[in-house]
C-alpha cells in the first residue's frame, strides 16, 4: 500500500473506532465516571495499570478498586488511615494483588504530596516521553512497596515498550473533541506520545509494513512510532484507534 492510500485508509478507521461507543467496552470506561482532575488522572493510571487479559474482566475489577476507594480516588490516596488500606488486600487482578494496590496508593500519595502530581512529573523535561516514564518509575517507588510491585509499572530504558502506560497516556494528553481520549494534561503535546503497542497493533501494523521487528519491545515502538510520526506528525498516535480496532474487532 502506497503512503497516501495507507494514510486513507487508516484515517478512515481512526474516524470509525475513535468513537464514544466504545467507551463502555474499554477500560478509558473507568476514568470517564469523574469529572475532578485528580480523581480523572488517578482512576486512569488504576485501571490502565490492570489493562492486560479479558477487557470485561479489567473494567470489572477496575470498578472493584474505585468502590473499594469509596469512589473518590484523589480524597482516597491522600487522606487514607492504615485500616482502609488494609481494606484494598483483599483485591486482585491476575498477578495485581491487593499489596501491589497498597503500595500503588502510597506511590500516588507520594507523587501528590511531594511531586506535584501526576501531570507535573510527566510534563518534565527528558529526551523522550519513554525517558520520562523511566524518571516517573523511580519517582513512584521511592515509596514504600514490596519490591514484587515494582513489575507492574514497565521501564522503556529497560527494553519495554510500556503498553499499558503510554496508553495512559494517550488518555490523557489526547483531545480532538471526538468524546473519547479525555485530554485533560495540556502541559504535554500529542505529538510526543507514543502507540500502546500490544499483540494486536502489533499484529496489524507488521501486516500493514508499519513495522518490521518481531519483538513487541521498546525497539519495535521506536520503529512503529517513527512510521506513524511520518503520517501525522502532530497526532501520531491517533493511529492507534485503527490498528486496535482492526486487531480486535475485524481480525485483520
Amino acid at each position: 500500500m502506497i503512503h497516501s492510500e495507507l494514510k486513507e485508509f487508516l484515517g478512515e478507521k481512526v474516524e470509525l473506532y475513535n468513537n464514544p461507543n466504545f467507551i463502555e467496552s474499554d477500560p478509558i470506561h473507568i476514568p470517564h465516571l469523574y469529572t475532578l482532575k485528580e480523581d480523572i488522572e488517578i482512576a486512569g493510571f488504576l485501571a490502565a495499570t490492570i489493562a492486560w487479559g479479558n477487557r470485561k474482566m479489567i473494567i470489572n475489577n477496575a470498578k472493584k478498586m474505585m468502590d473499594l476507594m469509596g469512589n473518590s480516588p484523589y480524597d482516597f490516596v491522600m487522606n487514607h488511615s492504615e485500616l482502609q488500606l488494609e481494606t484494598l488486600e483483599t483485591f486482585v487482578h491476575r498477578t495485581f494483588n491487593g499489596q501491589d494496590f497498597v503500595g500503588f496508593i502510597k506511590g500516588l500519595q507520594h507523587i501528590y504530596q511531594n511531586h506535584n502530581g501526576l501531570e507535573a512529573v510527566f510534563s518534565q523535561e527528558h529526551p523522550t516521553l519513554q525517558h520520562t516514564i523511566s524518571h516517573f518509575k523511580q519517582l513512584f517507588f521511592e515509596a514504600p512497596h514490596l519490591s514484587r510491585t515494582e513489575k507492574h509499572i514497565s521501564d522503556p530504558l529497560n527494553g519495554s515498550a510500556a503498553k499499558r502506560i503510554n496508553m495512559y497516556l494517550r488518555w490523557m494528553v489526547r483531545n480532538d473533541n471526538k468524546g473519547v481520549d479525555l485530554g485533560i494534561w495540556k502541559s504535554i503535546a500529542p505529538a510526543q506520545l507514543s502507540c500502546p503497542l500490544d499483540v494486536h497493533s502489533g499484529n496489524v501494523a507488521r501486516k500493514l509494513e508499519l513495522l518490521i521487528r518481531k519483538q513487541n519491545d521498546a525497539k519495535a515502538l521506536a520503529e512503529l512510532d517513527q512510521n506513524l510520526r511520518a503520517l501525522d506528525p502532530k497526532d501520531p498516535v491517533k493511529y492507534d484507534f485503527a490498528l486496535f480496532g482492526l486487531g480486535v474487532f475485524e481480525g485483520f
